[in-house]
This record gives structure tokens, C-alpha cells and sequence, in this order.
């Protein structure tokens, strides 16, 4: 997905079924004017609650994208910043995948870590994107459901 001529900053915005790159991210936040990047990658991790966690599937609602651009669209107004990217998995992913990948450019590195800060945290919050997960001990819980 390609910026748009009244958010150039919106530099990168997807869900995609397939490995997210860090370095796609990175290069498209790619630009002179910039002092601070900052990146959050947001992994599969192997427990959670103090149980075992073996996979994770994610499911977005068809409206999911746009959501995400909306909310990218808000958080570069709300901040300074030069570039903005945002990349979420769906399907079904591993112990050790990267589920997310948020990024912001600035001329300075305060506004880069707020930005960023606010676009993950946005993005969990309102973005209609689900997590199943999967147990060790064979039982499953959806978070992030209505």
C-alpha cells in the first residue's frame, strides 16, 4: 500500500499472511531528514499467564486495514514525525515469528519513541485484529474479541 497525497508520512501500511521483514520497514522510513527511527517488533512468545503457549493465529476483520490506516493517519498528526509504518501478520504463526512491526521517523529521537509508543499501543487497542491462542495443555483463548 502507497502513501497518500495528504499523509506522504504514511509510508507503509499492510496485514499480510507471510513473514513481516524488519528491513522493509526500515527502509521505507528511509530518508535524510531524520535523527531518530524508532522500531517496535512485537514476537510469537512461548507462554503467556505462566501457560505454555505452542501458536498463534491471528484473524482480522475486513475493516482491519483501513483501521490501521486511520489510526496511523492520527498518530502522525498528533506527532512531528517524518515517517510512519505499520505491519501486522494474520494466519497462523510460530513460537519466535514476528506478529507486528510499528515504526516511526523524526528529526528527533523523543518524538520517534511517543509516536511509536502510541501507534503499538493504538493499534492493540482498536484495530479489529483477534489472537487464538493455542496451549500446551491443549486449551485455547481468543483475546482481543469484542
Amino acid at each position: 500500500m502507497s502513501a497518500v497525497e495528504d499523509a506522504p508520512e504514511i509510508r507503509l501500511v499492510a496485514l499480510r499472511e507471510t513473514p513481516l521483514d524488519v528491513a522493509e520497514v526500515v527502509a521505507a522510513l528511509d530518508d535524510d531528514a531524520s535523527g531518530g527511527l524508532t522500531l517496535f517488533v512485537g514476537r510469537v512468545r512461548d507462554q503467556d499467564g505462566g501457560r505454555g503457549v505452542t501458536a498463534l493465529e491471528y484473524s482480522a476483520h475486513p475493516t482491519a486495514l483501513a483501521k490501521l490506516r486511520e489510526v496511523c493517519e492520527r498518530v502522525a498528526a498528533a506527532h512531528e514525525v517524518h515517517g510512519i509504518a505499520a505491519v501486522h501478520r494474520t494466519g497462523r504463526l510460530e513460537i519466535g515469528d514476528v506478529a507486528v512491526v510499528v515504526a516511526t521517523t523524526s528529526a528527533h529521537r523523543g518524538t520517534a519513541f511517543d509516536a511509536s509508543r502510541e501507534l503499538i499501543d493504538t493499534l492493540k487497542a482498536e484495530v479489529p485484529i483477534w489472537k487464538h491462542q493455542l496451549f500446551a495443555d491443549g486449551g485455547e483463548e481468543w483475546v482481543g474479541t469484542p
